[in-house]
C-alpha cells in the first residue's frame, strides 16, 4: 500500500506488451489480406482489438482478437493472450456456423496441428483459457479418431498453443508463426 513502484512496474510491462500486440495486429492484418484463406467478410471487416483486464482468475491479462466475430452462437476468433504470471498463448476459436464451415479443414490439418504442438479444449466452457487439467489436452496425445470426436463433441472447437513468459523476447515471432499456421488450416 505504501510502495507504488510495483504498480508502476506492472503498468510499464502491460504497456510494453500492449505495444507488441498492436504491432502484431498490424502484421496479422497484412497476412490475412495476402492469404489464400477466404474468410467470410463479416469476420474480416471488424477491426482487431486489444483488450485489457485485471481479473482472469485473479490476475491481469491482455487479449488481441483478430479476426474476431462473436454473434450469438457464431464465433470466429484468433486470440493472442498474455496472462500475468502464467503464459502467452494463441487460440483458434470456432463455434456455430464457423465450426460447421471449418471442421473438416481442421480435421484434415491434424498432422500440422500435432507437429506444431497445439492443444484442443476439452472443457465445456469455451471462455476458460488456462492449460490446467480438464481444459486442454495436447493433440499429440490423440489419434485421428479421438481428435475427430473432440472436434465433434462440443458446440465449439478451440485449438491453442502456450508459450512461456520467458520467451518474451521472441514472442511476437512465435505468435505470428502460429497465426499463419492457423490461417493455413482454414483453407477450404
Amino acid at each position: 500500500m505504501l510502495n507504488a513502484d510495483w504498480i508502476l512496474t506492472k503498468n510499464a510491462i502491460i504497456n510494453k506488451i500492449k505495444t507488441a500486440f498492436e504491432h502484431l495486429q498490424s502484421r496479422q492484418q497484412a497476412t490475412l489480406q495476402n492469404s489464400k484463406s477466404s474468410f467470410p467478410s463479416e469476420v474480416t471487416i471488424i477491426s482487431p482489438k486489444v483488450s485489457k483486464g485485471e481479473n482472469y482468475r485473479g490476475l491481469p491479462y491482455l487479449i488481441l482478437d483478430y479476426p474476431r466475430f462473436f454473434a450469438g452462437a457464431d464465433h470466429f476468433a484468433i486470440r493472442s493472450l498474455f496472462w500475468w504470471g502464467n503464459f502467452f498463448s494463441i487460440t483458434l476459436h470456432l463455434a456455430g456456423r464457423y465450426k460447421s464451415m471449418y471442421q473438416a479443414a481442421i480435421i484434415s490439418s491434424l498432422p500440422s496441428i500435432k507437429e506444431d504442438g497445439f492443444s484442443i479444449c476439452t472443457n465445456d466452457d469455451p471462455w476458460q483459457h488456462h492449460f490446467e487439467a480438464g481444459n486442454y489436452v495436447l493433440v499429440n496425445e490423440m489419434d485421428q479418431s479421438a481428435f475427430e470426436k473432440a472436434t465433434a463433441n462440443k458446440d465449439f472447437i478451440k485449438l491453442a498453443k502456450r508459450f512461456p513468459l520467458e520467451e518474451w523476447d521472441t514472442i511476437e515471432e512465435k505468435l505470428m508463426s502460429s497465426y499463419c499456421k492457423m490461417t493455413n488450416w482454414l483453407i477450404v
